[in-house]
């Protein structure tokens, strides 16, 4: 019975030992590895194509609030992009003020957010429920994904937004 296995554990190590060796293959005959490039080129040619995502990305968004060109600092998240990709061809939203403090108009569509309870402050631009656009003259409190904010004071955003609805145009310059 020891002889046996002792005989089995042999064979076993041998096989180990053979199948952990050298490959002796060809290779011509094997398969070759796949090489990578660099996305935008173009084989044999050293010149980069920008892809339209690029393009985009490398834009500024703008927003005009009725007639009004308005200075916006915009952050930079995933939000945001996916923004400036609705807004490639021109945006425009529909306002209509709510609670005596914001503008609020869909997206008719959602987008990529990442809500987190903050207070607004007059300026804000935030996304609510991933597909309506609000615009702050006034603070609230709630769960939002902040995209960016309007450079003006209180009272120029009151008379900007504070009046009636407005509509609001989003686009890339």
């Amino acid at each position: 019975m020891k002889r046996f296995i002792i005989l089995i554990t042999t064979l076993v190590l041998m096989c180990t030992l053979v199948s952990c060796g050298r490959s002796t293959s060809n290779p011509a005959t094997e398969p070759s590895q796949p090489t990578t490039q660099e996305p935008g080129t173009t084989s044999g040619d050293t010149t980069i194509q920008p892809k339209e995502d690029d393009e985009l990305m490398n834009k500024i968004l703008s927003l005009k609030i009725g007639n009004t060109e308005v200075d916006v600092n915009w952050l930079d998240n995933d939000s945001v992009t996916a923004l400036k990709k609705l807004a490639k061809d021109g945006l425009t939203i529909e306002m209509h003020m709510y609670g005596g403090f914001e503008q609020v108009g869909s997206l008719g569509t959602s987008i990529t957010s990442a809500d987190t309870r903050i207070t607004t402050s007059p300026g804000d631009i935030v996304l609510y429920s991933s597909n309506q656009i609000v615009i702050f003259y006034d603070s609230n409190t709630w769960a939002y994904t902040k995209l960016g904010h309007i450079n003006l004071s209180k009272s120029e955003l009151t008379d900007l937004l504070g009046d009636e609805d407005v509509t609001i145009t989003i686009a890339l310059k």
